[in-house]
């Protein structure tokens, strides 16, 4: 298909597609570039959980040939899973030719995980269970994360959660995921934060921090990729293997899957496609995030004669900022578009999820005008990916982090 853009170049998308082709498997299929695992008998378990977790209701005979592993293997397994309380059996199947088959499902009690996103003007903690439903969800908004209070809110939040569960379900939580923004010390001058806190946040190890006080393992994570991975895990089958994931907060979180694993980086930040330059309308290059974030959305209301704090943006009357805000989705979308673009060049057929944290009208126009930007950019050779709008908003990055300790753990 070929077009030609406002500036009156010629654009041709690849082979008049007007879409690439969607996957055929999904990445948690046994055979799976998902499944790398040390160990035969722990890669045996894992493979046969993942079989189970991603396709509910399994019969032993089918969990045999999706894994490639011997009937009497997976018997074996099930049974240790099952006293485990991984997985439990449903009702026979009955009305078929053969023996009744009884599916196997992964049993939601048999785990549970907290997740934690510490961001630049919020903090959540959530409880999880193994069906990534959320059982319990605690929320403060501040100016800038305090490092003298705000543990005393996550430890807190942690154990009011902990409640909910009954006595004898309380070791199976094991797991904290901690979902932090990249940077956050060396950011905090640029919320107005004193340099005192700074300070503390260079000393402070948060994982031994919440590991001391909770008594639970900790991992970490950045928000953008945890976000990311949420989003992931909440897409049906067939998954993609490779997704382009923006969350707009008051930064840009980002993440990026790639043949099915997610893009960590040796210091678990890459990815950080905020930090990508774009033009903007002949103006000098500027990092993605200083346009398509609420930083820069309060920045465009000063400007304008009409400050508005950005830590209390739930509060704010939309209808009376219309003007600046529809000028900000066109940028933002502008902006987005072409960091997009950019990643493609090294992520083949891309999935895009496009989502925010100020609710499903502002996501929708964003992630419409994107598509339209998108669609506008002056390249050659390449089709359109896909886009969709995230499903989880402001609670993906704690999502994503209570899963990812769950999914190491036993997946």
């Amino acid at each position: 298909m070929a077009r030609t853009s406002a500036s009156g170049e010629l654009t041709i998308w690849a082979s008049g597609m007007s879409s690439p082709p969607g996957p055929t498997r999904d990445i948690f299929d046994a055979d799976g570039r998902a499944l790398r695992h040390k160990g035969l008998r722990q890669a045996n378990e894992k493979t046969v959980l993942t079989v189970v977790a991603f396709n509910s209701g399994v019969s032993n005979a089918e969990i045999a040939r999706m894994s490639g592993l011997a009937p009497q293997t997976v018997s074996a397994i099930l049974s240790g899973l099952g006293r485990d309380g991984l997985v439990e059996r449903g009702e026979a199947l009955r009305g078929r030719r053969g023996q009744p088959a009884t599916p196997i499902l992964l049993n939601k009690d048999g785990a549970y995980a907290i997740g934690v996103e510490l961001g630049w003007r919020h903090a959540d903690v959530i409880l999880l269970n193994l069906h990534a439903q959320v059982l319990g969800h605690y929320h403060i908004d501040y100016a800038y994360p305090d490092a003298h209070t705000l543990f005393d809110f996550i430890v807190t939040s942690v154990e009011k959660l902990k409640a909910l569960l009954p006595p004898e379900r309380q070791a199976r939580l094991i797991d904290v995921g901690l979902a932090l923004p990249g940077g956050l010390a060396e950011g905090l001058a640029n919320i107005g934060a004193p340099e005192a806190q700074s300070a503390l946040w260079r000393d402070i190890d948060a994982r031994a921090e919440l590991a001391t006080r909770t008594g639970l393992d900790v991992s970490v994570y950045n928000d953008g990729n945890a976000a990311c991975w949420a989003e992931m895990i909440a897409l049906e089958r067939p998954r993609p293997a490779n997704i382009i994931y923006f969350l707009v907060s008051h930064y840009v979180g980002a993440g990026v899957i790639g043949d099915g694993m997610l893009w960590n980086g040796p210091t678990g930040n890459a990815a950080n496609l905020g930090l990508m330059l774009v033009r903007m309308d002949g103006a000098a290059p500027r990092q993605a995030y200083l346009i398509a974030s609420l930083f820069a959305l309060g920045e465009r209301l000063a400007a304008a004669g009409k400050p508005h704090d950005i830590s209390a943006w739930r509060q704010w009357d939309w209808a009376s900022i219309e003007p600046e805000v529809a000028s900000w989705i066109a940028d933002s979308a502008k902006a987005l578009a072409w960091t997009a673009y950019n990643a493609t060049t090294v992520l083949e057929e891309p999935l895009i999820i496009v989502d925010t944290v100020f609710g499903a009208d502002i996501t929708q126009r964003l992630a419409t005008q994107f598509r339209a930007e998108l669609a506008a950019l002056p390249v050659t050779g390449m089709a359109p990916p896909p886009v969709r709008t995230g499903g989880h908003g402001a609670l993906a990055p704690a999502i994503g982090a209570a899963e990812l300790p769950l999914f190491n753990r036993y997946f």
